[in-house]
């Protein structure tokens, strides 16, 4: 069974997107919808072998051709430059970049040391707005294009994790930014912002603070995780030409997660599950839920 998009199959025919963090997690799921979509799609990591499994799962559907591969650090601006030069020369263009690479870990801000704080900055946002600068400079300033920034679910703060939300809300701003300054020369750009959506990520956090996420789900209106064909679907619609009178904008993709308000009395059902009216859209035949939800907790904390 083939990616299962609500977007027509040509919609990307003989354009070339740029993705970042596309070996794992929301990336890995936009790689395929894209190259699902007709797309040429150049994905980058610091992980060759996870780009490699990538590219071999669209080629094993016979989608041939429409996957190349670039291990690139993005917080290093001479890989970058290499990086963009490369896929420019490969494919002799860019229609479209996702913004997608990115970390971070469970912290109170106390506690955060100056050396972490600037490595989650450094490769949040410093490194994203060094792939935008040189992706519009090589070519969508000539040629137009549509860059979508993936941040998170920021607004009011993000307590624990001071350093990821210092450089969400960056690139938030860094994107209303860019799209006045690039709208002229027919580049967009936009975000979307993830809530608790569950994906590979899950496994890659301490364990104290997998407890928090495993009690995610009765916090949100939607009583539910998201998923990474509900982000991918964002994205492609806001790389596509429908969405060519929107720039400087957010779609936020999290369940109503920041309007649960104080206010707000959850549901409490009396088997203490969350409700399950809120259908998730599982595209992704892929996909697989992460190891969190399916095992529980079975790491151990290296803190």
């Amino acid at each position: 069974m083939p990616y299962q998009s609500v977007f027509r199959p040509d919609l990307f025919a003989g354009q070339v997107i740029l993705v970042t963090g596309g070996g794992s997690g929301i990336g890995r799921c936009t790689t395929h919808e894209l190259a699902a979509l007709g797309a040429t799609v150049a994905i980058v990591g610091r992980d060759a072998d996870k780009l490699a499994t990538v590219q071999a799962e669209i080629e094993a559907e016979g989608i041939r051709g429409r996957v190349t591969t670039y291990a690139c650090d993005i917080r290093k601006e001479e890989q970058v430059i290499a990086m963009v030069d490369e896929v420019l020369a490969r494919h002799g263009r860019i229609d479209g970049l996702v913004n997608n690479a990115g970390g971070q870990y469970r912290q109170p801000l106390k506690d955060i040391s100056s050396k972490g704080f600037e490595a989650v900055v450094r490769l949040n946002l410093f490194g994203g707005f060094q792939v935008m600068r040189e992706v519009y400079n090589r070519w969508m300033a000539n040629n137009g294009g549509s860059i979508v920034n993936i941040i998170a679910d920021i607004w009011g703060g993000w307590a624990n994790y001071g350093h990821s939300g210092a450089a969400r809300g960056g690139m938030w701003t860094l994107s209303e930014s860019a799209a006045s300054e690039w709208a002229p020369d027919g580049v967009r750009v936009n975000c979307v912002a993830p809530g608790g959506i569950e994906s590979s990520g899950f496994d890659t956090y301490e364990p104290e603070a997998q407890a928090e996420i495993l009690k995610f789900p009765p916090t949100i209106p939607a009583q539910r995780y998201g998923n990474v064909a509900e982000m991918s679907g964002a994205i492609v619609y806001l790389l596509s030409p429908v969405a060519s009178f929107i720039t400087g904008s957010c779609i936020r993709v999290d369940g109503g997660a920041p309007n649960a308000r104080i206010c707000w009395n959850p549901p409490t059902p009396l088997n203490g599950t969350p409700s399950d009216k809120s259908r998730p859209y599982r595209g992704f035949h892929l996909d697989a839920r992460p190891k969190l939800l399916t095992e529980g907790i079975t790491k151990k904390s290296s803190r």
